[in-house]
Order: structure tokens, then C-alpha cells, then sequence
């Protein structure tokens, strides 16, 4: 397990929306390069930057062209490597988006799986014909027809984005185009995508954030086949980039970890997602006054979790991204400052979704941009400051890659740097916080002591013995007190909002306030 993951603190980048640093209305590497130290005074310390490789950009860069080409409207692959250079300069980690299940129709491979080139005849799964269809087969989503008389082509997302041929896991012998994930041909497509991967680990890329992993092989029920997959592309990297890093989109951590991923995430569309992460700042959140009782279904089903994980990798918690609605969407900036306090408290690896750190907002009706739909309103420009375009860019606004939050009292960075009760300096300071104690690091183990019931409040200790700390937090509207058995003589550490009371071993929380208690 790479060393750097033990403290690591994550700040998502969509690049067309961070920072434009040549006038056109769309975010590059070298806006991204400028305001590294920005992330730094932040707290965080590593990055994960969403997909930036040559593409048509019908879905906004998942449908790559070249793996191995910097799109021209984000810069070139020298900019890359610059950009990797000026962060380690930092002590900074950056990590790549992989999109290993699919590509662009307009990717090379394809064009000669079309004309049924030797190589790359089945790098992609088609059908004798244009009439066989892929119904029910799981990991495919479904196909398109049409390409110079090869038959249907399986789609892994929109119909732009052919799939990856990995193989099957149990391929059906009347079927001939199902050929066996351990086939030349499927270690092929695997061998290509690893090397992608050392491409940009030697150019000094830091890892990578994998999209869809769980879907490679196809027709794979529970999932076997695919993680042994991920176990032989974890054990190649270990041996020769050993600080390399993956993280999945997988959302169901018992699986993607054994499967041999350093991380993954907890996600909206998860197996487990409504009971894990949706109750938290999603679908009648737990971090608002007026949201549910208790974190019960949560603290449930994560204990499972970590039971299962072990010690093999994290669970991370993200505070959005850019496929789902922003954290500020159904909460106040006061509630925004718990739920952070909540995300930064909590083991495995936080990441901090660009603009969420001033409470940017969710913006509802912004009209698709490159396949983006609903998911648009989370990936408008990032709000520097109060001048020209937010200070995003200084092109004319009706050029801009996706328009900005219109409202005139839309937060910004300068506002909120010079604020000292503002969201972006809450979060500065519990990242500090957590930074200079142990026991609130990525790998220190947690203890659940309330589920946050009526008039009482979410809490839970952190590490062990004389060194931990325990968090109280208390989002509703009323106080919330619990009596905590063996607690010894602590204080309050840290606070936001009223300050909580300890008398003896009962500790009364504040409405809409959080503790966190360090033994004196």
C-alpha cells in the first residue's frame, strides 16, 4: 500500500471547469498548474483530475480517442508532465481518470476492429449480424449497428461508446463472438489498457481513478472474473510502481478491494447506495435540520463494510462529483459546515469536489453540455472571484464551456478566503485539524457510539486508548445529549457553532453544532 495514501486529502478537478488560462471559455492544464497552490493553502494534497485524453467529447471526455494524447482544448502531453512536475514540487499526488470499458467510435482500434483488421477484430464485441442483439448480458448496456457489414457492436454507455472486449466468464459455446476472458484476444485489450497505464506512470502520473470497473468482462454475475482481472493488473503495477495508486468506481468496496484496488468509493448508485451514502447529504439528508432522525441505515451498513474490507484498502467518502447533484444542493452554509465536519472526521481517503469548498450550487435546468443532462448543473465554471466570468475566464460570457451560477450572491474563493466563518475557511481549518492529529488519519479505526437518534447525536470515537477523540455532531434542531461510558477527562478540541457542555460523563450538543473531544 503506497505510503502517501495514509494522509491523503483529494481535490476533484473537472478541467473544463476549473480554470481557463487562454480566453476560449474552457478550463486547461496550464489554469490548473496556476492555482495548484490555491489547492495546497486549501489543505489538500493530492488530486484527481477527470478525464482529459483526446476525444469527440459526446460525453465529455469518456469517449476517449487516444489514451494516450492530451486533448488540444486542455493543452498537450508536455503540459501533463509539467503539471505532475509542479505538483510533486508541492508534495502533491495527482491521479487520471482511466476509462478502460469503452472508447469513442472515433478511436483508431475501432476503425480497424471495423474493417476486421487481425489485431483488432475483436478488441470490440460484435455479433455475426446487425439482427443479434445483447439482451440481458450483464455489463452491457446495448449496441449499435450499422459499421462497414460487421454485425451489432455492444455498447458499454451511450451509443457512441463501444465496448471493450475483455471476454465473457462463462461465454455461451452457440454464440462464438462470447469469447473466454482468458482468450488471446481478451488479454490483448487487457494488455493495451495496461499499457496505457505505464505510459502516464512514466511520465509521472501518480494513479488512477478507474470508471466503471466493475463492468469489464461481461456476463459476469458475481463479479469473479473481473476481479481476478484487477488482482493480475494490481500485482504487474505493484512490481514495477509500487506508489501507484487505483481507485475504483465500483461502489461496493467488499468486492473492488479484495479485487485488489487501493480505494473505492461510497456512491449515490452503489449497491448499497440509498442506505450508505445518499442518507447523508442526499434524499431527506441526515446533515439537514429538517432531514431524518437517525444514521442508522448508514452506520449499519458501513460497519459491514469495514468488516469486509479489513485492511486492504479505503472507503472513501466524496462530498459530491460530477456525476451527481452538489452537496450545498438541499443544505444550508450551516449545515454545509456539519457535513464537512462529518466527511473530515471520518477514516478513509476524504475527496473534496471542486467548488464544494465554498458551498458552490447545484444548478437546476442548465441545459446539457456533451452528454452531461441532469449532471450539468454540478460542473458549471468555478467561482474565483467577483470580476468577468467569476474570474473563471476572461472570455466573452457567452462563450463559456457551460454557463455560470447566474444568482448575484453565488459564492466565490475571495469572499470566502477573507470570511472567517465562511465554508471554504471551516473546511481550511478541519483539514488542518485532522492533518496534525493521528487519530483522525485515513487508517485510524472508528467506533460508533450513537446513531444520532431523537435528541441525540450522531457520534463516534476516533483511534484508540488515551489518544482518541470523539466526534459529536448534532445537525437537528433541538439539543442532543449522550452519556458516554469510561470517557475520561476530555475537552472540547474543535468546535462549530454553539459550544457543547461535558458534565461528568454526559456531553450535551448544541442545535446545529459539533465537538470533538481530545482527552486533556
Amino acid at each position: 500500500m503506497p505510503e502517501w495514501l495514509n494522509n491523503a486529502i483529494f481535490y476533484e478537478i473537472y478541467p473544463q471547469s476549473f480554470f481557463d488560462s487562454n480566453a476560449d471559455g474552457v478550463g486547461d492544464l496550464e489554469g490548473i498548474i496556476r492555482k495548484l497552490d490555491y489547492i495546497k493553502e486549501l489543505g489538500c494534497n493530492a488530486i484527481w483530475l477527470n478525464p482529459c485524453f483526446d476525444s469527440p467529447f459526446y460525453d465529455a471526455g469518456y469517449d476517449v480517442r487516444d489514451y494516450m494524447k492530451i486533448a488540444p482544448r486542455y493543452g498537450t502531453n508536455e503540459d501533463m508532465r509539467r503539471l505532475f512536475r509542479e505538483a510533486h514540487a508541492r508534495s502533491m499526488h495527482v491521479i487520471l481518470d482511466l476509462v478502460p470499458g469503452h472508447t469513442s467510435i472515433d478511436h483508431e482500434w475501432f476503425k480497424k476492429s471495423m474493417q476486421r483488421d487481425k489485431e483488432y477484430a475483436n478488441r470490440y464485441i460484435w455479433t455475426e449480424t446487425p439482427w443479434e442483439k445483447f439482451d440481458n448480458i450483464k455489463g452491457i448496456t446495448g449496441s449499435i449497428t450499422g459499421f462497414c457489414n460487421r454485425g451489432s457492436c455492444a455498447v458499454n454507455y451511450y451509443s457512441t461508446q463501444p465496448a471493450l472486449n475483455y471476454g465473457f466468464a462463462d461465454p455461451d459455446p452457440e454464440k462464438p463472438w462470447q469469447i473466454p476472458y482468458d482468450s488471446s484476444d481478451a488479454l490483448a485489450t487487457r494488455n493495451a489498457m495496461l499499457e496505457v497505464m505505464q505510459f502516464w506512470f512514466d511520465m509521472g502520473c501518480d494513479g488512477f481513478r478507474v470508471d466503471l470497473a466493475f463492468t469489464l468482462v461481461k456476463d459476469d454475475n458475481d463479479y469473479r472474473v473481473t476481479m481476478q482481472l484487477w488482482q493480475e493488473i494490481r500485482a504487474i503495477l505493484d512490481t514495477k510502481y509500487p506508489e501507484a495508486v487505483i481507485l475504483s468506481e465500483w461502489g461496493d468496496p467488499k468486492r473492488s478491494l479484495a479485487a485488489g484496488f487501493h480505494m473505492d468509493f461510497l456512491l449515490h448508485f452503489s449497491p448499497t447506495g440509498t442506505a450508505v451514502y445518499n442518507t447523508l447529504f442526499r434524499e431527506d439528508p441526515y446533515f439537514s435540520s429538517k432531514g431524518r432522525d437517525d444514521l442508522s441505515e448508514f452506520v449499519t451498513a458501513y460497519n459491514e463494510m469495514l468488516q469486509s474490507a479489513g485492511s486492504d484498502g479505503f472507503i472513501c467518502l466524496p462530498s459530491s462529483n460530477h456525476d451527481m447533484s452538489r452537496i450545498a444542493h438541499l443544505l444550508s452554509v450551516d449545515e454545509l459546515r456539519l457535513a464537512f465536519a462529518f466527511l473530515l472526521s471520518m477514516p478513509g481517503v476524504p475527496f473534496i469536489y471542486y467548488g464544494d469548498e465554498i458551498g458552490m450550487r447545484y444548478l437546476e435546468g442548465t441545459p446539457s453540455v456533451e452528454g452531461g443532462y441532469e449532471r450539468t448543473g454540478s460542473r458549471s465554471p468555478m467561482q474565483w472571484d467577483s470580476t468577468l466570468n467569476a474570474g473563471f475566464s476572461s472570455c466573452k460570457p457567452g462563450e463559456l464551456y457551460i454557463p455560470l451560477d447566474p444568482a448575484s450572491d453565488r459564492p466565490d474563493v475571495k469572499k470566502q478566503m477573507a470570511e472567517n466563518d465562511s465554508v471554504w475557511c471551516e473546511v481550511q481549518k478541519l483539514i488542518s485539524f485532522r492533518q496534525t492529529h493521528d487519530t483522525l488519519q485515513n487508517r485510524s479505526p472508528i467506533e460508533f457510539i450513537s446513531y444520532g437518534g431523537k435528541l441525540s447525536p450522531l457520534a463516534y470515537r476516533r483511534g484508540n486508548g488515551d489518544d482518541s477523540m470523539i466526534i459529536a455532531l448534532n445537525p437537528s434542531s433541538e439539543e442532543a445529549t449522550i452519556t458516554i461510558e469510561n470517557m475520561g477527562d476530555m475537552g472540547v478540541a474543535y468546535s462549530i457553532g454553539k459550544p457543547s457542555r461535558i458534565e461528568g460523563n454526559v456531553v450535551s450538543v448544541p442545535p446545529g453544532s459539533c465537538a470533538f473531544l481530545k482527552h486533556r
